[in-house]
């Protein structure tokens, strides 16, 4: 069944990995894909590969539509031609997939500030110049899906401070695309993703888990499951499904998808509060010294509690 027939789609970093994954999906389900990817490498480097094309190849050796795109989403104006290419050669933008992305993990006191912008401005502002230029089409359309990528790291990830800020910043992006453009009949969500690929399990991310494994960092459990990371193929059916017209009413959420398993994040909400109706409600700090440890902050622990000297 064409769940996407006569739909028209972007998806960005989809020369390789899940964003590959997610074009050959989009196509197989009806869409007409422009497989966007300039070819660089992990850290953003430049590269003489050419995987757009390839992926290209492959929607229309399978009787699919596609057209590649080079531009980097970072560019303001290259984003903005991205779009203009898609309504030029298939005559609409129905759904934008943003898994464009690049990482350069550091530890904060060697996070270098291009490592900084590098990461932010990839994610953070393509997500945004890609979903900026789109909406005034959506919008006009009266139509759209926007699917983000942010990553479970935007609850925060060692070694990855700029992915992390960057990813949580586009799951706030998300929320705020979600209430602007909901009264125009354009849905905005996105998608937390595990699965293996040249981002996630290179030799240098091996490494890491396991010094994270041998400090104890991260658990003997979690190295496992790491370590046993499933494909990207396993992604790109929810992927579709929020483009398709049956998820018209799922808006501004953001999911968890690995193999076998999908799963919602809760709304974030305040969870417990001190009250103070004296004193024109002002805390001393001698208050809080006395009121926070045992009240706001029972069952939230220091997820990194200093080392003592001696260990």
């Amino acid at each position: 069944m064409k769940n996407l027939a006569g739909k028209a789609a972007i998806v960005t970093g989809a020369g390789r990995g899940i964003g590959r994954a997610i074009a050959l999906e989009l196509a197989t389900q009806g869409a007409a894909v422009v497989v966007v990817d300039p070819g660089l490498g992990r850290g953003g480097e430049v590269t003489e590969d050419a995987p757009a094309a390839q992926v290209v190849g492959e929607i229309e050796a399978r009787g699919g539509r596609a057209a590649a795109a080079l531009q980097p989403v970072d560019d303001y104006a290259a984003a903005g031609a991205i779009v203009g290419q898609c309504v030029a050669a298939f005559g609409r933008v129905d759904v934008v997939v943003n898994c464009a992305g690049v990482l350069r993990e550091r530890m904060i006191w060697n996070l270098g500030e291009d490592d900084w912008d590098t990461v932010i401005r990839v994610h953070l502002k393509g997500h945004y110049n890609m979903c900026h230029h789109a909406a005034k089409v959506m919008r006009g359309q009266r139509g759209g899906r926007l699917i983000n990528f942010a990553s479970d790291a935007w609850r925060g990830s060692v070694g990855q401070a700029n992915y992390a800020a960057a990813k949580g910043g586009i799951v706030s992006l998300t929320r705020a695309l979600a209430r602007e453009l909901g009264r125009y009949g354009v849905t905005a969500n996105a998608i937390c993703p595990i699965a293996a690929t040249r981002m996630t399990m290179n030799q240098g991310v091996i490494d890491g888990m396991k010094r994270r494994l041998e400090t104890g960092l991260i658990t003997q459990e979690r190295y496992g499951a790491i370590m046993a990371m499933p494909g990207p193929e396993f992604v790109a059916p929810m992927v579709a499904y929020l483009a398709t017209d049956a998820a018209a009413d799922v808006n501004g959420q953001i999911f968890h998808v690995e193999k076998g398993r999908v799963s919602i994040y809760s709304e974030p909400v305040e969870e417990k509060a001190l009250l103070k109706a004296q004193d024109d409600g002002l805390f001393t700090v001698e208050e809080l010294m006395a009121a926070v440890p045992g009240c706001l902050l029972v069952g939230h622990p220091n997820p990194a509690p200093a080392e003592s000297e001696t260990s």
